[in-house]
């Protein structure tokens, strides 16, 4: 890769691996850490990465990188079935739905947080995510329907809906 197309990679992906990275570990400093190691890795490997792939490299690295730090501050959060309720200026409950997809999406396990964020927020195919995390397609699938299913019943269940 040479050095016009590295700033390119820079200019075309950078947004989305900070996007990506940003949704998994909810903190925007250590996201815009994990962005700046990934490039630094991919700039001191860039004899050895063609353009065409730099993608999939860049967010492999990332999601590496990612999980190193996550592993190092040992973040595992359960799922807590609870829901604040927002009350507006008229005193009656009102859902910010936003939010509420927000914590849903946060209380997944990391694995899964991450294989749904790359699936229904980037849209990558299951072949793409199996790539980036080192998943095999199977596993991905399953973490994906595993996440689904945790948030759907997280969204439908009666502490959310009261």
């Amino acid at each position: 890769m040479t050095v016009s197309e590295f700033n390119q990679s820079v200019d075309l992906y950078s947004d989305n691996i900070y996007r990506f990275i940003l949704k998994n570990m909810r903190d925007e400093d250590e996201a815009r850490d994990v962005v700046q190691d990934t490039f630094e890795k991919v700039w001191l490997k860039s004899s050895e990465v063609a353009f065409e792939k730099s993608k999939s490299y860049l967010f492999t690295t990332a999601y590496r990188l990612m999980l190193e730090r996550i592993k190092k501050k040992k973040r595992q959060e359960p799922i807590d079935n609870t829901l604040r309720v927002v009350t507006g200026d008229s005193g009656n409950p009102e859902f910010d739905l936003r939010r509420v997809l927000k914590e849903a999406v946060d209380k997944l396990p990391d694995d899964q947080r991450s294989v749904i964020m790359l699936r229904d927020y980037e849209g990558y195919s299951y072949q793409e995510i199996g790539q980036i995390t080192g998943l095999k397609e199977s596993q991905v699938k399953v973490y994906i329907f595993r996440a689904r299913v945790a948030l759907k019943n997280y969204l439908v269940s009666a502490d959310v809906v009261l």
